[in-house]
C-alpha cells in the first residue's frame, strides 16, 4: 500500500484509549464519528462514565486491540504505556504526551516493546480540560507529530499514520528531542510567559483592569490553563523549556536597561523589530506563508443573528474572509468586528456593507 493510500484509510478497530480526560476523549469521539469501534479506560470512574455518555466508545471489553492511545498525565503515561504493552502483546502502543524524548525512554526502560511503541504528540487543546469540554474535530485540519526512534516496525508507524488521520489531523513526523526543543518555543515557554503575566493583575486594583482591552485577553489567554498538568509538562521538559525562558529574560533584560532614565533606547528598538521579524515568521492559514491582509473594521450591535447577517452580507459580496477577530466594546451592547480580506477586494467589501447599512469604520 502507497504512503498516499495508508494516510487515506481508516485505522482498523478496536482501538483501546486510555485517559478520558479531554484529549483522550476527543480523540474516542472523532475515532467514533468515523465508526470505529472505541473502548475506554480510565482511573477515574466518572471521568469514564461522562465520557461514556457523550458516545466516545465503551468501557473496556475482552476483544484485543489494533492500537491503544495512552492520554494520561506526564507523571503516568511512561508506566501506562509499559502495562499497556504487556497487556497487549500485538498491539501498537502510542500516546498524547507533550513532551517526547524523556517520556519514550522512562517508557522502554519499564518495559515497553519499543518496536510497537510510537510516539505522538496532538498540536491541539483547549484552556478547559476533563470530558465535558471534549469535541469530536477538536483535531481537524491540525498538526499531530509522530516522534519514532528508528526502532518501530513498519506496521505500527502506518498504523499510527491511520489513527491521526482518522482523527482529521495531519501527521508531522520529528526526531523526540527536536519535538521537545521545538514545543519548548511555541507551547510551553508561552504558557510561563502568559501565566506570568496574568500573575500580575492580582496585585492590580480593578480600576487599572477594567480598562484592559483584547491585547492582554489574548497575551494571558492560555492563562487559564490547568495549573496541575502543566506542572508536570514543563518538569517533563525542563532543559528546552529553561534554556527558551533564559534567552526571553534576556530580551526582557535589554528593554528595562533601555527604559532607565537618560540610557541609550537602541536595546529596546532592537527587541521591537526583531519581535516584528519572530512575528512574520509564524505560519499563515493552511500552514502557507504569513500573508498581510486589509482590515475592515465593523460595528455590529451584540444581538442574536448580527454576526450571522455580516457574514452572509460578505458572501453575497463574493468576497472571502480570511479572518475574524471580535472585540467588545466597554461598556455597550456591541462589538468591533475586524474582517480579514485580500487587500484587493478591501474596497469591494467596504462599499457593499456600506450600501447594506453595516457600520463600517474605515
Amino acid at each position: 500500500m502507497s504512503e498516499e493510500a495508508i494516510e487515506n484509510a481508516a485505522v482498523d478497530g478496536p482501538v483501546l484509549v486510555i485517559g478520558t480526560g479531554l484529549i483522550g476523549t476527543s480523540i474516542a469521539l472523532a475515532l467514533s464519528r468515523a465508526g470505529i469501534d472505541v473502548a475506554l479506560e480510565d482511573a477515574d470512574a466518572s471521568a469514564l462514565q461522562e465520557a461514556v455518555y457523550r458516545g466516545a466508545g465503551s468501557v473496556l471489553t475482552d476483544h484485543e486491540p489494533s492500537i491503544v492511545v495512552v492520554a494520561v498525565p506526564p507523571t503516568v503515561a511512561a508506566s501506562q504505556m509499559a502495562d499497556a504493552s504487556r497487556r497487549f502483546g500485538t498491539a501498537t502502543i502510542t500516546d498524547t504526551t507533550s513532551v517526547k524524548g524523556h517520556i519514550l525512554d522512562e517508557a522502554i526502560r519499564l518495559g515497553a516493546d519499543h518496536q510497537r511503541l510510537v510516539g505522538g504528540h496532538p498540536m491541539a487543546g483547549r484552556e478547559i480540560s476533563g470530558p465535558s469540554a471534549a469535541r469530536a474535530d477538536l483535531f481537524d485540519d491540525r498538526l499531530w507529530i509522530m516522534t519514532p526512534t528508528g526502532h518501530e516496525g513498519e506496521e505500527h508507524l502506518a498504523r499510527t499514520r491511520r489513527l491521526i488521520t482518522t482523527c482529521g489531523a495531519a501527521v508531522e513526523v520529528m526526531d523526540p528531542a527536536e519535538h521537545d526543543m521545538a514545543v519548548a518555543v511555541v507551547s510551553h515557554a508561552p504558557q510561563v510567559l502568559a501565566s506570568a503575566m496574568a500573575s500580575l493583575l492580582t496585585r492590580e486594583p480593578a480600576e487599572r483592569i477594567k480598562i484592559a482591552g483584547q491585547g492582554l485577553a489574548d497575551t494571558t489567554r492560555i492563562a487559564a490553563s490547568d495549573t496541575d498538568l502543566w506542572m508536570q509538562i514543563l518538569e517533563a521538559n525542563a532543559g528546552p523549556v529553561s534554556g527558551v525562558l533564559s534567552s526571553l529574560v534576556e530580551q526582557i533584560d535589554r528593554a528595562v536597561s533601555s527604559l532607565a532614565p537618560e540610557a541609550e533606547t537602541a536595546g529596546l528598538e532592537d527587541v521591537l523589530d526583531q519581535g516584528n521579524l519572530g512575528h512574520s515568521r509564524l505560519p499563515g492559514k493552511h500552514g502557507a506563508a504569513a500573508t498581510r491582509y486589509a482590515v475592515v473594521p465593523v460595528m455590529v450591535k451584540d444581538e442574536p443573528g448580527e454576526l450571522a447577517r455580516l457574514f452572509v452580507a460578505a458572501g453575497d459580496l463574493e468576497v472571502n474572509l480570511e479572518d475574524v477577530r471580535i472585540e467588545h466594546v466597554l461598556g455597550r451592547p456591541s462589538g468591533l468586528v475586524d474582517l480579514f480580506v485580500q487587500p484587493a477586494v478591501r474596497d469591494v467589501l467596504v462599499e457593499g456593507l456600506e450600501r447594506a447599512r453595516f457600520d463600517v469604520r474605515t
